[in-house]
C-alpha cells in the first residue's frame, strides 16, 4: 500500500475515534439528563403521595414516606453529577462543545435546593 493511502487510511481510523468520543460526550448529557428527569419524577410521586394520603389516620407516615422520595431525588441529582464528572474526565471533545461540568454541578444544586423546599412545604402541610 502505498504511504498517501496508509496516511489517509491513519487519518480516517482516527477521525472515527474522535467522532465516536464526541457521541460519548453527547451520550453523556443526554444520560445526565435522564437522571435528572428521574430526580424530579421522585419529586413527583412524593407531591402525588401527599395528595392520596390527605385524609390518612396516620399523617406522620405519610409525609415520612414522602420524604423518603426527596432524599432519593437528592441522592440521584448528585449521582448523577458524580458520574458526568467521571465521563467527562475521560473524555475529550473534538468536533462538539461539552456542557462544562459546572453548569451540571449548578443545575444540580438549584434542583437540590428545590427538592428540600418541597419536602419543608410538604412537612408543613
Amino acid at each position: 500500500m502505498p504511504k498517501s493511502e496508509e496516511k489517509s487510511s491513519n487519518d480516517l481510523a482516527e477521525t472515527r475515534t474522535d467522532w465516536a468520543e464526541d457521541r460519548t460526550v453527547l451520550a453523556n448529557e443526554r444520560t445526565f439528563a435522564g437522571w435528572m428527569r428521574t430526580g424530579m419524577a421522585c419529586i413527583g410521586v412524593a407531591l402525588g403521595l401527599k395528595a392520596v394520603f390527605r385524609q390518612t389516620d396516620y399523617p406522620l407516615l405519610a409525609k415520612s414516606v414522602a420524604e423518603v422520595f426527596i432524599v432519593c431525588a437528592i441522592v440521584i441529582f448528585w449521582s448523577a453529577v458524580q458520574k458526568s464528572r467521571q465521563t467527562h474526565k475521560r473524555m475529550s471533545d473534538h468536533d462538539v462543545d461539552a456542557q462544562p461540568a459546572r453548569n451540571m454541578t449548578i443545575l444540580a444544586t438549584i434542583l437540590t435546593i428545590g427538592a428540600i423546599a418541597t419536602g419543608i412545604i410538604l412537612w408543613l402541610l
